[in-house]
């Protein structure tokens, strides 16, 4: 989509409800919507006729002058985000607090493009009195631990309210549980001999968490009845005992050697080929509530976990950890903000050799290797709070300004990860909340205004200018985690980028769905591709000149992991892996879950443990020829 005239921001931003304009949506008028109490999960509303055009605004601000690093933030919504809600100007703003949880935005200008700007206002609920938007109309997970197809059909971040909605008593959007939940002691699902289940068999008996499997077992195969050009189950694991309120299982790193996973108050580590332990497993005194998504070069991570188990618990304890050893390196203990700015949950991501650990409020950036204290991000301006970060390639954060008063907005920041200041400030127009970041090189922000019921997609260029919204009517449908408490600006997947295209997964209304690239310089198309198979296709990543994805399991046979060419005028999709139509009812009940396909490999693992005692729960399947 072209760039909107340098002109201020007059309104709303994202699709008009009722009747999708045809072709190109005019710039300048802000888009008429059904409030955003409408659940994400139903129809939108007819949208009314688009507006006449007027002079768009959403055109993406010169960069401020950065203010002095302080103290920073985490707590608030703020992150760019390229999952979550739509808050970026975008073409395809579509009706609904977010792209996902509506069908299509009909192509209207965002925020960036149009008078609508960043900064929506919350709504009651969050830290430091900011009030965050709630999302109604979330799924409750199945009391067996998944169902047919969890994802498809529902909005993007509708798994995260949901799981937000069971665990917030625990103090962090993925932990279920709010105190006592100490009544069950956590045990590893054990296999005979400490090998993990997965060649020939899979455990059906609990071990006592130690992982070196001591204990009576029943064993199933499961690759009995295994096709030729099938995957076999490599090996499988169940996953510890949790509470009945919950817990929650983050994270999923897979290295050259060990698979790694963090579920309830441990960390398991398998050998990739046969599952066999790793190392022994680490076991934390609190709930393991948060861990840094990316691992270093030299495969290690950041934990963190809760510092008691009763409702007072905070979410303040750092552990790094070496995924091939298993071994501690540094820990600490994250000290609390001001008033209102609380570690009842925290965020962490790493850039380069930072880490930075977000408060409610603020952040602590660390280094990584050391542990030792680099600079925090607080309070900066005139009321600007930091509300989230997002890491990787560059460190991103979002700001929550002038919280309660008329020109409340959020202001988007590139950090440099080892100063702490901002190499360029972008204000985003008022009515515009920054959910998620898609990819943070190049930025890929989505971003929700709620008042409008509109959601926006936008990339930046390097100084924070607007490079395009996406322009393409059509509903989206990434997996995104939501947070109640705070903005997980990181939890999304089904998404991926490279430094020109974009690639979104559509919404299946029934059957097979579609990839979409984006050109990143106009927002506008450049091809698509269907699903094989009459399942969803979800990206998992960019690889060299293909696009790797996966496509969902169904009654009849499992899933399967494509490669499609990003390059030429061909794109059609390649198996590169075939699962077993015999675990495929296993595969397809992973209600919340974390993927990955690597050295010809493929992991499904769940990220949330429901606590259920009518059956085992399932940790992690690993499949490969």
């Amino acid at each position: 989509m072209t760039q909107p005239p340098d002109q201020p921001p007059q309104e709303g931003f994202g699709a008009p409800q009722g009747q999708p304009p045809q072709g190109q949506s005019p710039q300048g008028q802000p888009p008429q919507g059904p409030p955003p109490t409408t659940p994400p999960n139903q129809p939108p509303q007819a949208p009314p006729t688009p507006p006449q055009p007027q002079p768009g605004y959403g055109y993406p601000q010169a960069p401020q002058t950065p203010p002095p690093p302080q103290p920073g933030p985490y707590g608030q919504p703020q992150q760019p985000g390229p999952y979550g809600h739509p808050q970026q100007p975008g073409p395809y703003a579509q009706p609904g607090p977010g792209p996902y949880a509506q069908p299509g935005p009909y192509a209207q200008p965002g925020p960036y493009a149009q008078p609508g700007p960043y900064g929506q206002p919350q709504q009651p609920g969050g830290p430091y009195g900011y009030p965050q938007p709630q999302y109604p109309g979330a799924p409750t997970p199945p009391p067996s631990g998944g169902s047919k197809n969890p994802f498809k059909g529902r909005p993007a971040m509708v798994v995260a309210a949901a799981v937000a909605a069971l665990l917030v008593a625990g103090g962090v959007v993925v932990a279920v549980g709010a105190g006592g939940d100490d009544d069950k002691k956590p045990t590893a699902q054990k296999t005979q001999d400490g090998k993990p289940s997965g060649t020939a068999s899979a455990p059906v008996d609990q071990g006592d968490g130690s992982g070196d499997g001591d204990g009576d077992e029943k064993t199933e195969d499961l690759n009995e009845g295994r096709k030729a050009g099938e995957a076999k189950v490599l090996w499988y694991k169940e996953a510890p005992d949790a509470p009945g309120s919950g817990a929650a299982a983050p994270g999923l790193w897979v290295t050259d050697e060990v698979a790694v996973k963090a579920a309830y108050k441990q960390v398991f580590g398998y050998d990739v080929q046969d599952g066999t332990p790793a190392w022994d497993p680490i076991t934390f005194p609190g709930k393991v509530c948060e861990v840094t998504p990316q691992k270093t070069a030299d495969d290690r991570v950041v934990i963190a976990y809760q510092s008691g188990s009763d409702s007072k618990a905070r979410c303040n304890m750092l552990q790094q950890l070496d995924l091939n050893t298993g071994k501690k390196g540094w820990s600490k203990e994250l000290d609390e903000g001001e008033l209102f700015d609380s570690t009842i949950s925290v965020g962490l991501t790493i850039t380069g050799d930072t880490l930075m650990a977000g408060r409610s409020q603020s952040g602590t950036a660390f280094d990584v290797e050391t542990g030792k204290k680099l600079w925090d991000k607080k309070k900066y301006g005139a009321s600007c709070f930091p509300a989230g970060f997002a890491g990787g390639e560059k460190l991103i954060a979002v700001s929550s300004c002038g919280a309660g008063t008329d020109t409340e907005h959020d202001e988007v920041q590139e950090l440099d990860p080892k100063t702490g200041k901002a190499r360029w400030t972008r204000k985003i127009p008022e009515g515009w909340r920054v959910e998620k970041t898609y990819s943070v090189q190049p930025l890929v922000l989505y971003s929700t205004n709620r008042d409008k019921n509109k959601w926006n997609v936008s990339a930046f260029n390097g100084d924070g200018s607007t490079r395009s919204q996406l322009d393409i009517d059509e509903g989206f449908a990434p997996e995104c985690d939501g947070g109640i408490l705070d903005r997980d600006l990181q939890g999304c997947a089904g998404v991926a980028a490279d430094a020109n295209t974009l690639y979104l997964p559509t919404e299946a209304k029934s059957g097979a769905n579609e990839i979409v690239a984006v050109n990143l310089s106009t927002g506008k198309e450049k091809w698509r591709v269907k699903s094989p198979v009459a399942e969803t296709m979800q990206p998992i990543r960019r690889d060299g000149t293909k696009l790797v994805a996966y496509v969902g399991p169904s009654y009849d046979a499992g899933g399967q992991v494509v490669s499609i060419p990003t390059t030429g005028s061909s794109h059609k999709t390649t198996k590169l892996l075939q699962m077993p139509q015999g675990t495929a009812d296993m595969e397809n009940t992973f209600f919340s879950k974390a993927i990955d396909y690597v050295d010809g490999r493929f992991y499904i693992s769940t990220t949330l443990l429901t606590g259920n005692d009518e059956a085992k729960e399932k940790l992690m399947l690993a499949y490969g020829r």
